[in-house]
C-alpha cells in the first residue's frame, strides 16, 4: 500500500464535500470526469482510499471539532477572561441547530460514509477483474479499511447526535440515516437507535473478516484489523453488551503478536523524555492502534491552538481555554501523567494568568523544528490505554461483576504512569467513580467526557452531572453553570439545514427544540 503521508492525491471522482449544499446526505461528488466512468481499476480504488484518508484530516474531525468540542463543553476547562470567543458557546451550553461547528461535523461524517459507499459500490467489479492474486488480496484489505472507516463515522454519529444507547429501548429511539448506497436513492430518515447500531457492528463483522491481525502494528497511519477490534470493543460498551466489550478489548490487550505495549510515562526514552512524553511529541507510541497521518506539507486542524495561541507573538501564550482545578487536583505527585499534560507558562494577557497550561497537544517537535508549525499533533483516534478502560469497566458492569480482574487492568494501566505502585481495589460502590477519574486523567481532551456522562446516567455523580466552580480569571459567564446528566444538549441537535431541506424526513432532537 502506498503510504498516504508522502502519497496524498487529488481523487478522481472523489472530493470532500461542501459544506454549503442544500443537505450533508446529498451524494453527488464534484468530478471532472462522470461517475459513471470513475473508479474501474485497480489504480482508480487505490486513489479512492488514499482520499477517504484525507477526508479524515478534515480540521472537522479528528483534528478539530470532534475531537475538542465534547470535552471543551463539560467540566474539564474554564474559558479564560479575554478569549477569543472560539467554542464559546458550546461552553457556555449555547448550541443551536445552525451552529456552524454542529453542521460541520455532520457533514464531514456523512462526507466520508457517502466517499465509502463510493468505493464499496464499484470495488466487487474492480476485483472480479484481477488476474494476479497480491492485487486481489491489497483490495480485500482496501475494502475493510472502508468498511471500518464507515463504521467509525456512523459510531461518531450516534455518540453526539443519539441519545445513550439502552438495550430496553434502543429500537423504540432515534439513531441516524443510514446512507447505505451510492447511487441508490434511499430515504432521509432516521433508522432506530437498535438498526444503526447494529448497521455498525455488521460494517465492522466484514472488516474483521477481510483484515489480517498479521499486519497489526503500532503508531498505524492506515486502518488495520486491530483499529477494527478496538471501535469494536467501544462500540459494545457504549451497547452495554459488556462481554463483547471484553472479549474486543482483549484482543488488543492480549494481542496475538504482541502488536501493542502501553507506552509507560515512568520509563525514560531519552535522558529527559519518557515513552509516554515522546508519544505525544512526536506522535510515535507502543500504544497507538491507529493515527492520522500528518506531514508538514499535509495536515488538518490544530489541536493544541486554543489551549496555548503561542503563535500570536511566538512570546507569551495566550490560552482560550485551561484546565478546570478539579481535573489537575486529580492527578498524585507520582503520576508522571501531570508533566505530559500540563506546564505552567506565562500568559500575555493583562490580568497576567498564572495557571498549568493544557501542553499535550503542543504540537509534534519535528513540524515545529522543521517548518514553525505549532500546536498541530496527528489525532490518535484509539490507544491501547482506552482498551484497559474499556475492559475494566465492562468487567465492573456484567452480569456477575469481576471486581479483581478490573482492578487488575486498572492497576496495570497506573503502573505504567505512576512511579508508585498503580493499584486500586474496585468494588460494586466505587467502580464507576474510580473508572470515571481514571478516564479522565488518561484521556483528558480526546473527545470521551461528554459522551460518558451520558452514558453512565445516574450511575455517576446519582445523575448531577456536573457543577462548575469560578477560578482564577474565569470568564464569568459559564463558570458557574449546573448541568444535570438529562440535559437535552448532551445530545447535540441535527442541523437545521437537514430537517428543513427539500424532501427531508429527518426528525429533530429534544435539543432541536
Amino acid at each position: 500500500m502506498k503510504s498516504i503521508i508522502y502519497n496524498i492525491k487529488v481523487m478522481v471522482a472523489i472530493v470532500v464535500a461542501s459544506f454549503t449544499m442544500a443537505s450533508c446526505l446529498e451524494k453527488e461528488p464534484e468530478s471532472a470526469i462522470p461517475v459513471d466512468q470513475a473508479m474501474q481499476t485497480y489504480e482508480d480504488a487505490e486513489q479512492t482510499v488514499t482520499g477517504i484518508y484525507a477526508m479524515l484530516k478534515s480540521s472537522a474531525l479528528f483534528s478539530g471539532y470532534l475531537t475538542l468540542l465534547p470535552d471543551i463543553q463539560t467540566d474539564l476547562v474554564y474559558a479564560v477572561d479575554g478569549y477569543t470567543n472560539v467554542y464559546g458557546n458550546f461552553w457556555q451550553w449555547d448550541v443551536r441547530p445552525t451552529n456552524a461547528e454542529i453542521e460541520s461535523v455532520y457533514a464531514g461524517l456523512y462526507s466520508v460514509i457517502s466517499n465509502c459507499n463510493f468505493y464499496l459500490e464499484r470495488i466487487d467489479k474492480i476485483i472480479s477483474a484481477q488476474t494476479d492474486d497480491d492485487r486481489i488480496t491489497t483490495l480485500e484489505f482496501y475494502t475493510g479499511e472502508v468498511y471500518t472507516i464507515r463504521a467509525l463515522a456512523y459510531s461518531e454519529l450516534l455518540k453526539n447526535y443519539c441519545k445513550a444507547y439502552d438495550p430496553a429501548t434502543a429500537k423504540d429511539e432515534l439513531g441516524v440515516v443510514l446512507r447505505k448506497h451510492y447511487s441508490e436513492p434511499e430515504p432521509a430518515i432516521r433508522a432506530s437507535l437498535y438498526d444503526s447500531y447494529e448497521f455498525v457492528l455488521s460494517d465492522l463483522e466484514k472488516a474483521e473478516e477481510l483484515l489480517d491481525e498479521d499486519y497489526d502494528a503500532y503508531s498505524s497511519y492506515y486502518i488495520t484489523k486491530g483499529v477494527a477490534h478496538a471501535l469494536h470493543a467501544r462500540v459494545a460498551l457504549n451497547m452495554q453488551d459488556w462481554e463483547s466489550a471484553i472479549e474486543y478489548s482483549s484482543k488488543l490487550i492480549d494481542h496475538k503478536n504482541n502488536a501493542y505495549a502501553l507506552s509507560a510515562a515512568n520509563s525514560y526514552y531519552t535522558s529527559n523524555m519518557t515513552y509516554f512524553d515522546y508519544m505525544w511529541q512526536y506522535d510515535l507510541g507502543t500504544e497507538v492502534i491507529w493515527q492520522l497521518g500528518f506531514t508538514t506539507t499535509s495536515y488538518g486542524g490544530a489541536l493544541g491552538q486554543v489551549f496555548l495561541n503561542f503563535t500570536n507573538d511566538y512570546y507569551y501564550y495566550y490560552p482560550d481555554y485551561v484546565p478546570a482545578q478539579w481535573v489537575l487536583d486529580l492527578y498524585s505527585s507520582g503520576d508522571m501523567r501531570y508533566n505530559s499534560y500540563f506546564a505552567q507558562f506565562a500568559t500575555g494577557y493583562d490580568h497576567n494568568l498564572q495557571w498549568p497550561l493544557l501542553v499535550k497537544y503542543y504540537g509534534n517537535q519535528n513540524f515545529i523544528s522543521n517548518a514553525l508549525i505549532y500546536h498541530v499533533s496527528m489525532p490518535k483516534p484509539f490507544r491501547l490505554a482506552e482498551q484497559y478502560l474499556i475492559r475494566a469497566e465492562a468487567y465492573c458492569r456484567q452480569a456477575k461483576p469481576d471486581y479483581s480482574a478490573a482492578s487488575k487492568d486498572l492497576a496495570t494501566l497506573r503502573a505504567s504512569r505512576l512511579t508508585s505502585s498503580g493499584g486500586v481495589s474496585l468494588t460494586a460502590d466505587n467502580c464507576i467513580q474510580a473508572i470515571a477519574e481514571e478516564r479522565v486523567r488518561e484521556l483528558y481532551m480526546e473527545g470521551f467526557r461528554l459522551n460518558d456522562i451520558k452514558r453512565w446516567g445516574k450511575l455517576y455523580n446519582n445523575g448531577e452531572g456536573f457543577q462548575r466552580e469560578p477560578q482564577s480569571n474565569s470568564l464569568e459567564k459559564g463558570s458557574s453553570l449546573k448541568i444535570t446528566a438529562d440535559h437535552p444538549l448532551f445530545v447535540w441537535p441535527i442541523p437545521q439545514h437537514e430537517i428543513e431541506a427539500p424532501g427531508s424526513q429527518v426528525q429533530p432532537n429534544e435539543s432541536n427544540k
